[in-house]
């Protein structure tokens, strides 16, 4: 027992070594909380207090939990298979299993995927005859899901409007459909595992009297329902240890609830916290912008990481003119760290939207750097996007086979796989390709102009009607009026007219987390400038074949040292020497949307802050003065998490001057630590166009004044003439695009 606890410090000793109480321990980043947990484990047990099958321990993902037992096994002579170590689904579904009789499920009740359970529920819409136009399939999936999490059955949801009345409609049939199956749902596990306990004293208390010892990991991303089935598990003889920190909470989103910590404080009357505040992890200056950055939230439980490994590097800052620029700086610095010896692997390049990673992407692959999107997919292999590139493919050639079945029915259309099957068979009888099966399956041997369309207007903006859509002959209809409205427009346009018309956007707008998938098509149209700016060629034919490329090259190099890239979101628990934070922008981190949700912004700081402390050795942050959005340049300021960090820790860049060996060079901060004068400064600096686009009157971080919505500051300035506008955000009002012919804005 001595060498198990030699090793560790004063806190985690006092935390592994507690008496049979419960207690709450807040693990900072990379003080060693996995290391305490199964330490923790491996005393109570090697001490006697608890045997292997009295120990019941919580983890968010399976791989935490097999290292937990890869751990403990390597501590101790014993058997760890029968032990009760998992996550939340994993361990509901034992207790499923060991009581399927009582929870009212057969003994072999099958769990539904995601993918099964949308199956399920694009069946039971179909039965009811519901629009899924108007009620989406992964929308109905969202609220069902959302409801379970709550806590409530389909009787139990009280609807205060008729969307939600219609959802609570189709909620009651797919609860039926389940019981009668015998399937049961990710969510359902949690829900029914939580029911049985409620309603059988027996079992409760067999399992209260069993599990003397419970141990929960990561438990700020506790949810609600989580933290109550935790509390029927828990008797009065139990000791609850739970591990983890409010400062990482990031997962609002799923369900997570910060609020769970301060209640397990109140209910299991709680008299210490246990704080693990040494990281083994990141050198002095990263732990400090940390600090200071995250004590700008409120409710905080606090603590304060150090290090004894001392100051380390300063964090460096780069200020780019373009999110091009951008790129290109993190390429050079990629290379520098690769020359001085660092594993590719151990350097990680973080971003807060998905659709970012594009940028960086191509500039890697144009510098032959070896790379791998970690927890995710490469930008060109993303469903929605390889969603458009089939649409834009059959458009360039109607020939292509692999193309149209791809998307001949995405979105839904009505044509049903026998109708499919029917066209294959046309098709492989006449030697032909599939649309020419399809065209003579109607009846034409060529589509009609597309200005003759059923449905069809004169003008950019025609679209076709709800019948032309459905079916065979809808979707020849609609390949052609594409076809046809592409025909005299820029790429970029070209893009954008398929990723509307298709019906690509309308499908993941009405998808309840569709936000990353739009944001991702937005940032093909982007695509599609870049490389109608680079290439000698800007056709949709050769824009075809570069997506090919790039998409290509991640298989020919799997295998190789790489580096990572990531979201924020995807970093949490991983680690690496250096980290390159791309992206600090107002409205892109923190992101346009915390401005609308309750404790927002404070969590997008928990992201910077998760951020910040995967860095061991080196830290790289950088924004850019302009960047393309839905094909046109937008002009930003700087985040406002910059400005939280202490000036004295941070490095300013500027770009290479000639001569010099490295990528950058350092210089005084261009910034003061005032949010307006902060962009204003920019001004000197940034692109022709920000001073062209609008009258030389105004300037991004300019203080202004609108007779109705009164005092704010320009983000952004676009367009000339009678087109300028402006972006403001107005301190009531919010965020507000202003056409400057009409605003009567004024200087503050």
């Amino acid at each position: 027992m001595s060498s198990m606890l030699s090793d560790l410090n004063p806190e985690q000793l006092e935390a592994v070594t507690l008496p049979h109480q419960s207690a709450l321990v807040l693990a900072g980043a990379g003080s060693g909380k996995t290391r305490v947990l199964t330490t923790r484990i491996a005393h109570l047990i090697q001490s006697g207090q608890a045997s292997p099958h009295g120990v019941l321990a919580v983890t968010f993902t399976n791989k935490a939990a097999k290292e937990m037992l890869v751990r403990i096994s390597s501590m101790l002579p014993i058997n760890t298979r029968g032990m009760w170590i998992g996550t939340f689904h994993g361990l509901c579904n034992r207790l499923l299993r060991a009581h399927y009789h009582d929870a009212g499920l057969p003994q072999a009740f099958q769990i539904l995927d995601s993918a099964d359970q949308l199956a399920l529920i694009k069946r039971i819409l179909k039965g009811l005859g519901a629009d899924e136009e108007k009620f989406a399939p992964r929308q109905v999936q969202w609220f069902i899901n959302n409801a379970k999490e709550e806590g409530m059955r389909a009787a139990e949801v009280e609807a205060y409007d008729d969307f939600t009345r219609k959802m609570v409609e189709f909620y009651l049939p797919y609860e039926q459909q389940c019981n009668k199956e015998g399937v049961a749902d990710f969510a359902e596990l949690l829900l029914r595992s939580y029911e049985l306990l409620v309603r059988n004293e027996i079992i409760r208390e067999h399992y209260r009297s069993r599990f003397i010892h419970i141990l929960v990991d990561e438990f700020q991303d506790t949810s609600r329902l989580q933290y109550k089935w935790l509390r029927l598990l828990a008797g009065s003889r139990t000791a609850v240890f739970a591990v983890g920190d409010d400062d990482q909470s990031i997962y609002a989103f799923r369900g997570a609830n910060t609020g769970n910590m301060k209640e397990f404080e109140r209910d299991f009357h709680i008299s210490k916290i246990i704080k693990l505040e040494q990281n083994y992890r990141s050198h002095g200056n990263i732990l400090s912008a940390a600090n200071t950055l995250i004590r700008n939230n409120s409710g905080r439980l606090g603590k304060n990481l150090w290090t004894s490994e001392g100051h380390g590097e300063l964090i460096r800052v780069y200020n780019a003119l373009t999110d091009l620029d951008e790129a290109a700086f993190v390429v050079e610095e990629v290379k520098s760290l690769h020359s001085e010896g660092i594993a590719l692997s151990q350097i990680a390049l973080l971003y807060r939207s998905n659709a970012q990673s594009r940028v960086l992407e191509h500039a890697l692959f144009n510098a032959a750097l070896a790379y791998r999107v970690y927890g995710g997919m490469r930008f060109f292999e993303r469903q929605e996007i390889k969603h458009a590139l089939a649409y834009l493919r059959l458009i360039a050639n109607p020939n292509d086979d692999g193309a149209l079945l791809r998307i001949v029915n995405f979105p839904a259309r009505g044509i049903g796989t026998r109708s499919l099957e029917q066209i294959q068979d046309d098709a492989s009888r006449q030697g032909a390709s599939l649309w020419s099966a399809m065209l003579e399956r109607c009846g034409r041997l060529a589509p009609p102009p597309a200005n003759t369309l059923p449905g069809a207007s004169s003008g950019a903006g025609r679209t076709t009607s709800e019948q032309t859509k459905k079916g065979v002959g809808g979707f020849i209809a609609l390949i052609e009026f594409m076809r046809h409205g592409c025909e005299k427009l820029p790429l970029p346009e070209v893009v954008e007219h398929v990723v509307e018309h298709s019906g690509l956007a309308a499908h993941y707008r009405a998808e309840r987390e569709g936000a990353d998938r739009l944001e991702n098509l937005n940032e093909l149209v982007n695509a599609a400038a870049s490389f109608v700016h680079e290439a000698e060629d800007g056709s949709l034919a050769a824009f075809l074949s570069h997506a090919s490329l790039e998409a290509g090259e991640h298989q020919a190099g799997e295998g190789r040292d790489a580096l990572q890239l990531m979201t924020v979101h995807s970093a949490k628990g991983l680690e690496f020497h250096s980290v390159f934070l791309s992206g600090l922008e107002e409205g892109l981190f923190p992101h346009d949307n915390s401005r609308n949700e309750t404790g927002g912004l404070e969590e997008e700081r928990r992201l910077m802050y998760v951020a910040v402390t995967r860095a061991r050795r080196r830290l790289y942050l950088s924004f850019s003065q302009s960047r393309m959005l839905h094909g046109q340049t937008r002009y930003n300021i700087p985040s406002r998490f910059l400005q939280e960090i202490p000036e004295n820790l941070l490095k300013w860049l500027k770009p290479q001057q000639k001569g010099s060996t490295r990528s950058a060079e350092a210089w005084n901060s261009p910034f003061d630590r005032s949010p307006g004068q902060m962009a204003g400064s920019m001004q000197g600096t940034a692109p022709a166009a920000t001073q062209n686009a609008t009258s030389s009157r105004w300037r991004i971080g300019q203080n202004v004044i609108h007779p109705k919505f009164g005092a704010g500051v320009i983000l952004s300035c676009e367009g000339r003439g009678a087109d300028a506008r402006v972006e403001v955000r107005f301190n009531r009002a919010g965020t507000k695009w202003l056409l400057l012919e009409y605003a009567k804005l004024t200087p503050a």
